[in-house]
């Protein structure tokens, strides 16, 4: 596969950028939709499902300043999440083993199937979907996304470097 330099760049139209923009746009307000029901489902409101759901995608327990910074909430906010995941027994306060001062959310072992309904037609239509496209094309789809991804994540954390 050849390197990103290898590729060069390309003009994009006005009218293209503007379909992907608009598709964007509209992927986005749906994904938005998605989770705030699925938080719903679960009891708790999207800012929180989305907080637990970054404390879940690290091998490790967070500090309450540490998804502060990843989510783009203040110190005082995720206070407030993390009582309310804690209250629906979604995360724990632990002690840091190696400095007593720090607290450490840890995520709790609930039934790991007990929320899997919600998502497995996800899953379903993904696959339905990517079906539609061939290897080669997936891997090129998949290129899009993860470049995609790189920059909403650089983005998004650009303003919270300089915190």
């Amino acid at each position: 596969m050849s390197t990103s330099a290898e590729r060069g760049t390309y003009p994009v139209p006005p009218d293209e950028l503007a379909r992907f923009g608009d598709m964007g746009r509209e992927m986005s307000g749906l994904t938005v939709l998605f989770h705030s029901r699925i938080a719903e489902q679960m009891g708790v409101s999207a800012t929180d499902y989305k907080c637990l759901d970054i404390a879940m995608r690290v091998d490790e327990p967070l500090t309450a300043g540490q998804i502060a910074k990843m989510s783009g909430l203040s110190t005082g906010a995720v206070t407030g999440v993390i009582d309310r995941l804690e209250k629906h027994g979604f995360v724990r306060r632990v002690r840091d083993p190696h400095d007593r001062r720090k607290v450490l959310v840890e995520v709790t072992k609930v039934d790991e199937h007990k929320y899997d309904h919600l998502f497995t037609h996800l899953a379903t239509g993904l696959e339905d979907v990517l079906t539609k496209f061939s290897p080669p094309e997936r891997a090129i789809i998949e290129r899009f996304q993860r470049e995609l991804v790189d920059r909403f994540r650089k983005d998004a954390f650009a303003e919270l470097e300089n915190r």
